[in-house]
C-alpha cells in the first residue's frame, strides 16, 4: 500500500463517487485525460500536474485489487483503525507515541506486488501442515494501463506508427527497478530464506504469516534508492512509439505487452492497451474489410455506359459502368479494400448515383425535350407496373 494514497482522494480527482462502477471510472478518466493531455496543453504546468494526478487515480481505481486495498485502508484510517498521534517517518514507521515499528506494509504487505499481507495471513490459516503456504515473494506483474489515440480514416486502414505520450508508474531510472541504491543490491532475507512467509504448525493447522524481517518481500534492502524510496517505481511521463497495424477499426483495442505499469522491485510490467478512435473520411466509408464510396454519374453515362476513374487507398483505378446501369447499383472492384490480417484485402464497393443538373442552357434543354419525345415514342414508361399502374 502506497502511504501517499491515504492523503489523496482519487475519487475526487476523477470527479466520481466512491461507489462508481468501473465503466464510470473509465469514462471519467478518458474525458479528463483528453482535456488535460500535455500535447493539448503545451507549456501548461498546472494541466500537466493535474494530468499526472488523474493518471495516478485511474491507475489505482481501475485495478480492482488496488481499489479494494485503497478503500479498506482509507476506511480504517478514517475510523481510527490505524494508530494516531504521529506521522509517517521516511522509513514507514510512526514517529510518535511508541509506534515506530508500525507500517502499513505490516497489514497489507507490499500490496503493489502481491507480496504477503492480510490476504496471505487469512489464506494461510487453512494450509495444513505448513507445506501449502505459497512463497509470497513471488513477483506479481504490474497493472495494465489504458490509453487512447485518434487516427485518420486512411491511417487506420493502411497502418501507421504513432508516438504516445503517457504518464504512468515506470521502473525507477536511478536503481533500474531494484529498489536498492545504485552500487548495492537487495539481499535474500535470512529469516524466511527468500519466501517472504514464515510457516508454523499448531496442532492440525498450518499457519503462515508474512516475515517480519522483510515484511513479506523475501528480500531486504539495506540502502534504499533515494529517488523511489525502495519501491523500484516512479511516476514519469514517457513517449513510446506504437505501430498500429493495417485495418484497425474504430473502438478496437491494441495490446502492447510489457508497456504497462512497472512491477515492484523489478517484477514484470503489465500491458498497455491502446483504444483506437478513427475519424470519418470525406470519400470513403467502411463495411468490415470492404471500402465503400458513392460515385456521382450523369444520366447519359448510366444509359450509354462509361469508364470512370475512382480513388482507392493506393491510387486511382478505372471502374467500368455498363450501359443501362440502374441508379443506386453497387459495382465491386476486388482487392482494393482494407488490408486483412490474414493477407490480401477486402473489396472496393462503388455505388453509382445520378447527379441531376440544376440548370440547363437552351441547347441542352431542347435536346432533352427531343429525347423525352423519342422516349415516349419508343414505349418507355418509367412507372410501368408501379403502384398498380
Amino acid at each position: 500500500m502506497n502511504r501517499e494514497w491515504l492523503e489523496k482522494d482519487f475519487y475526487k480527482e476523477l470527479g466520481v463517487s466512491s461507489g462508481a462502477s468501473q465503466d464510470e471510472i473509465k469514462k471519467a478518466y478518458r474525458k479528463l485525460a483528453r482535456d488535460l493531455h500535455p500535447d493539448k496543453n503545451p507549456g501548461d504546468v498546472k494541466a500537466e500536474e493535474r494530468f499526472k494526478a488523474v493518471s495516478e487515480a485511474h491507475a489505482v481505481l481501475s485495478d480492482p485489487e488496488k481499489r479494494t486495498e485503497y478503500d479498506e485502508a482509507r476506511r480504517l484510517f478514517a475510523s481510527g483503525g490505524f494508530p494516531r498521534g504521529g506521522g509517517f517517518s521516511p522509513g514507514g514507521g510512526y514517529t510518535q507515541g511508541g509506534f515506530n515499528d508500525f507500517n502499513l506494509g505490516d497489514i497489507f504487505g507490499a500490496s503493489n506486488a502481491g507480496e504477503g499481507g492480510l490476504g496471505d495471513i487469512l489464506g494461510g490459516l487453512f494450509n495444513r501442515g505448513g507445506g501449502g503456504a505459497r512463497a509470497s515473494s513471488r513477483p506479481r506483474r504490474g497493472s495494465d494501463v489504458e490509453t487512447e489515440t485518434t487516427l485518420g480514416f486512411r491511417e487506420a486502414a493502411q497502418g501507421v506508427t504513432v508516438p504516445l505520450r503517457m504518464t504512468s508508474p515506470s521502473p525507477c531510472t536511478t536503481c533500474h527497478g531494484s529498489g536498492a541504491k545504485p552500487g548495492t543490491s537487495p539481499r535474500v532475507c535470512p529469516h524466511c530464506n527468500g519466501t517472504g512467509v514464515i510457516s508454523r504448525n499448531q496442532g492440525a493447522f498450518g499457519f503462515s504469516e508474512p516475515c517480519e524481517d522483510c515484511r513479506g518481500t523475501g528480500s531486504i534492502i539495506d540502502d534504499p534508492c533515494v529517488d523511489c524510496h525502495g519501491t523500484g517505481i516512479q511516476n514519469r511521463t514517457r513517449t513510446i512509439t506504437v505501430r498500429i497495424p493495417p485495418g484497425v477499426g474504430d473502438g478496437q483495442r491494441i495490446r502492447l505487452a510489457g508497456q504497462g505499469e512497472a512491477g515492484l522491485r523489478g517484477a514484470p510490467a503489465g500491458d498497455l492497451f491502446v483504444t483506437v478512435h478513427v475519424s470519418q473520411d470525406k470519400v470513403f466509408g467502411r463495411t468490415g474489410d470492404d471500402l465503400t464510396l458513392v460515385l456521382p454519374v450523369s444520366y447519359s453515362e448510366l444509359v450509354l455506359g462509361t469508364t470512370v476513374s475512382v480513388p482507392t487507398l493506393e491510387g486511382r483505378v478505372g471502374v467500368k459502368v455498363p450501359a443501362g446501369t440502374a441508379d443506386g447499383r453497387t459495382l465491386r472492384v476486388r482487392g482494393r479494400g482494407v488490408p486483412k490480417r490474414s493477407g490480401g484485402a477486402g473489396d472496393l464497393l462503388v455505388t453509382v448515383k445520378v447527379a441531376v443538373p440544376q440548370k440547363l442552357d437552351d441547347n441542352a434543354t431542347e435536346a432533352l425535350r427531343s429525347y423525352a419525345e423519342a422516349e415516349k415514342l419508343g414505349g418507355f414508361d418509367p412507372r410501368a407496373g408501379w403502384a398498380g399502374a
